[in-house]
């Protein structure tokens, strides 16, 4: 429960960035460069690898269209001109086969995959904080990444070290700030037919990778409804004293429909 929230915010028109495909087969090469770059990174570079179902956009030659690659997306909120040289990892460790990367308004990459998840699309998620990306991690997610069912269906690896690292695990809410990725597996599909192919292949990739996260828990944002009970792992050693707060705020769990934190008591 919040009861109070202090924002800092920066301004930012121009960020440089945007998606680059690569094909399935550099997916090792490309894992592990990303595990490599983002620990030493500038701070002002967001980057998080995953899978893409190639849609028909323009920037997509035709003849890919439907095809499976794996994907970095890219946002670089610097100094737009530094862009390109800092990306560059990115480009040299395999060949780009399509890419929309330029300066654009933060807004425009913000927004860029709304239009994948519309109103009343069914879904299903897992996650988990992961602490290293060995090997046998790297081959489990090219085992079962490239399946993914539907053009919105993916697994994102986001970064979390950086400035997230420098706030103590005891200063607020969110308990995991020794982990190095949020990952999300997740598939979305607008037919009720296909919810058990859909959901399989959420639940395999998961149990597939699972073993190599090396830290308990997961981003509450990620969970779906039947992770609920894993709700003391995902808040970590802040969990009792979410407690306590749900305790002063509401004994008697009125806001229950979610990840839960039970009051104590």
């Amino acid at each position: 429960m919040v009861t109070s929230l202090e924002l800092a915010l920066h301004p930012i028109e121009t960020i440089y960035g945007g998606p680059m495909l690569y094909e399935v087969a550099d997916a090792p090469a490309v894992m592990r460069a990303y595990d490599h770059y983002i620990q030493e990174a500038p701070e002002q570079l967001g980057a998080f690898f995953g899978w893409q179902l190639a849609p028909p956009l323009p920037f997509i030659p035709e003849d890919r269209h439907g095809d499976v690659f794996c994907a970095m997306v890219t946002c670089w909120s610097g100094r737009p001109e530094q862009g390109e040289q800092v990306i560059k990892p990115f480009r040299d460790v395999a060949e780009v086969k399509a890419e929309f990367v330029g300066p654009m308004p933060y807004p425009a990459l913000n927004s860029a995959f709304d239009a994948l998840f519309f109103k009343g699309i069914r879904q299903y998620w897992k996650a988990d904080f992961v602490r290293d990306l060995p090997d046998a991690a790297i081959a489990a997610h090219v085992e079962h990444g490239p399946r993914t069912p539907t053009v919105a269906s993916t697994m994102h690896l986001y970064p979390i070290n950086g400035a997230a690292g420098r706030v103590g695990p005891e200063e607020t809410a969110f308990g995991h700030r020794d982990a190095r990725y949020a990952m999300v597996i997740g598939a979305f599909w607008p037919d009720p037919a296909d919810d058990d192919a859909d959901v399989a292949w959420v639940r395999d990739y998961y149990t597939a990778v699972h073993p190599y996260s090396g830290t308990q828990g997961g981003y509450v944002n990620f969970m779906s409804a039947d992770d609920a009970e894993r709700a003391p792992e995902n808040y970590g050693g802040t969990y009792e004293r979410l407690r306590a707060v749900k305790a002063a705020y509401d004994p008697g769990n009125l806001f229950h429909l979610n990840q839960n934190v039970a009051p104590a008591g």
